[in-house]
């Protein structure tokens, strides 16, 4: 039977294929949006095979070597207004930009350069590349290795050899050793020596509350005193224990040689891993991303947050969103109860919901700014005055720090909580509450045992649409805590433990800082992607952890719907 169009309008089809293609497109563009991060992102781990070259332009010719990172095609006329001798007849040329690293000998870590100009390539087996805690990546040929500035083993030659390997397999030997090491005085420096600092500073505000109380007690200043001693004794030996291991930790040294014939030395200390890239099967390769990858997600970042890991970033945002969570769901709960149980139905209640309406459209950067002004500069002042004086002039609570982010932020997504509580409670079948009554309950009782069990789904959701819009807020928090990079994560094993007045760091100020504030904009830009797609899986994660704990309510409270 033939369907005339105004009948098939009618009927609604047009309207569901409509949208079903906007959610299709939607779909399209988020996986889309994901899959390049994805790319972007996780693409810089893996080891890309090293390239040697020469390298002639405009009659200057040199050695490079390097990773080819990213390509392009450049129109000719371009490159010579630039005053590149380009042949004749050509209208694009492929450019090539190419990971040279040794920052610390040629100055740059990426050079640009014009693929057909280069020449006699080729990968070396033995060109090895090297992770460092400063100036970059090294590329280059390893020539030997010392030991107290003595050599003890080197090598001349370009080719792979059984004395070669015998001499890298030394150095894979002496880089173990010394990270070893490394890890031995990260412990005593932020372990033990920060526990006995941070002792000896709540020491120093002990003896100084006794001095501005006016106690004249001297056994307790010496009872200060004497522990003070036990814990400088404790902290000078801890310091020649640091000393002897510095000494190991300096120790080694390797030798090497520059693609261009450069020779070097680095120190074994300064090297975090070294690899061979052009000579390692794919299970290696395999094996090398995933330690990366690891290492991203557990590492504390370096070389100005370009190199490294980021969990301290990652910690931060979910300790964050954690206390967020604690403080909105109370203060929205609870006002969405009192304007749905208990206000009267008037102008003034309706007003006031406007008003909660109007607040989830605020800027978040006026939040920031309110945090900063009241619970910053007021509240936390006036909390240093009564209750930490003997810290002062330094203030404790009256700078920006984890509380006052947490707060801000759960004073930013309070009115979404409260939006969809209300919601929750007005969905609640009004014989429900008067069986309650009826059965002789009171009026909390009711409320308490009945009515917010049931609504307990609709807060859940509340409180993952306050997770998600949070988590991802970078304005505010730049003025109520987050910070570039925070010496200590704000949890701890020293009294009190979860350090709210602590500075922390964040997935989203991390991507900001990272994208925009580096000074190594080329070697920034893959973490940036990477950054962001741990951001968006944290966010998942989050919520994915809410929706179970909702799906579950919603599961326990059915049989209280029906």
């Amino acid at each position: 039977m033939r369907v005339s169009f105004t009948e098939w309008t009618k009927s609604g089809s047009p309207w569901v294929w409509l949208n079903a293609g906007a959610v299709a497109i939607c779909m399209i563009m988020v996986i889309g949006l994901l899959s390049l991060i994805a790319v972007r992102g996780l693409g810089h781990f893996w080891p890309a095979d090293l390239v040697q070259a020469k390298y002639t332009e405009n009659g200057n010719t040199m050695v490079m070597a390097g990773e080819i990172v990213e390509q392009e095609m450049v129109p000719a006329a371009q490159l010579r207004d630039a005053g590149v001798n380009v042949p004749a007849g050509m209208d694009f040329m492929q450019r090539d930009l190419v990971k040279v690293g040794n920052r610390d000998v040629g100055g740059s870590d990426f050079i640009w350069v014009l693929d057909a100009f280069m020449s006699e390539r080729n990968q070396p087996d033995m060109m090895f590349a090297a992770e460092r805690r400063e100036w970059g990546n090294f590329y280059g040929y390893l020539r030997g290795l010392k030991e107290n500035g003595k050599l003890v083993a080197s090598y001349k030659g370009y080719q792979k050899t059984d004395e070669y390997m015998a001499l890298w397999n030394n150095f894979q030997a002496r880089i173990e050793r010394t990270l070893d090491i490394h890890d031995q005085i990260s412990d005593i420096e932020k372990g033990t020596i920060g526990a006995i600092n941070y002792k000896l500073e709540r020491l120093r505000l002990k003896q100084r509350s006794l001095e501005l109380k006016g106690v004249t007690d001297q056994s307790r200043y010496a009872e200060i005193d004497d522990r003070r001693v036990e814990l400088n004794a404790e902290y000078q030996a801890l310091q020649q224990t640091l000393l002897d291991l510095y000494e190991g930790f300096n120790r080694d040294t390797l030798v090497a040689e520059t693609a261009a014939g450069q020779t070097i030395e680095i120190s074994l200390g300064k090297v975090v891993r070294a690899f061979l890239p052009n000579n390692m099967s794919l299970g290696d390769k395999v094996g090398h991303y995933v330690s990366k990858i690891w290492e991203f997600m557990s590492d504390e970042p370096r070389e100005a947050n370009t190199e490294g890991g980021i969990f301290p970033a990652i910690f931060g945002t979910v300790m964050m969103v954690m206390l967020m969570s604690v403080m909105v769901t109370p203060f929205g709960v609870v006002a969405a109860v009192y304007l749905r149980e208990y206000a009267k139905q008037g102008f003034v209640t309706r007003l006031i919901r406007i008003a909660v309406n109007n607040l989830a459209g605020v800027p978040s950067i006026v939040y920031g700014v309110f945090g900063l002004g009241f619970f910053v500069y007021f509240l936390g002042g006036n909390i240093d005055d009564l209750f930490f004086p003997e810290a002062k002039p330094a203030p404790t609570f009256g700078t920006p720090g984890l509380m006052w982010a947490s707060l801000t932020l759960a004073l930013l997504t309070v009115p979404v909580v409260i939006v969809a509580t209300e919601e929750g409670l007005s969905r609640i079948p009004r014989s429900v509450r008067e069986g309650s009554l009826a059965l002789g309950a009171t009026k909390f009782e009711t409320l308490w045992k009945v009515v917010l069990p049931m609504a307990s789904p609709a807060m859940m959701t509340g409180v993952i649409l306050a997770i998600a819009r949070a988590a991802g807020e970078v304005a505010p928090l730049m003025l109520v805590g987050v910070v570039k990079l925070a010496p200590s994560l704000p949890l701890d094993l020293n009294y009190p433990f979860l350090h709210l007045d602590q500075k922390f760091m964040h997935l989203g100020f991390h991507i900001y800082d990272v994208g925009f504030q580096s000074p190594n904009v080329e070697a920034a830009r893959p973490l940036v992607y990477a950054t962001a797609l741990l951001l968006v899986a944290v966010i998942a994660l989050l919520n994915l952890s809410a929706i179970a704990i909702r799906n579950h309510l919603r599961e326990k409270y059915k049989a209280l719907e029906m």
